[in-house]
């Protein structure tokens, strides 16, 4: 009669082990899919095929807006400075520069987002979930 006994003599042959290890391996790689499948549905910002490089952050939109609130008035800033200096009229070149930087700030901001479409291209706003 052959003996049964593995190399180890724990009763189990190499096979035995092997069928045992992949039934482990079969069982991991199940649960690893259900637990992929179950984050998919509770993270759905994480779409598969989504270009990563185009995605913008919200700390990257942020500065985008703000950059370009603060360039509208520091443009008009500058342009009323000048017309001060220019025309002699101090302060009230500045105080219109600053008002109509202002104004052209918060415009360049909706028009950033979205919310407001461009000059003379007509139309409706593009979502801003988009």
């Amino acid at each position: 009669m052959a003996d049964t006994n593995g190399p180890d003599g724990t009763g189990e042959t190499g096979r035995g082990r092997q069928r045992e290890a992949d039934i482990r391996d079969d069982d991991l790689e199940r649960r690893r899919r259900d637990l992929e499948a179950s984050l998919a549905t509770r993270r759905p910002d994480r779409l598969e095929g989504k270009d990563d490089a185009k995605a913008v952050t919200g700390y990257g939109q942020a500065l985008k807006l703000s950059s370009e609130f603060i360039a509208g008035i520091v443009v008009g800033v500058a342009i009323g400075w000048i017309i001060d200096r220019l025309a002699g009229i101090s302060p009230w070149g500045l105080i219109v520069g600053l008002l109509l930087g202002f104004g052209a700030g918060v415009l360049n901001v909706l028009r950033s987002a979205g919310l407001v479409a461009q000059f003379g291209q007509g139309g409706t706003p593009r979502d801003p979930e988009e």
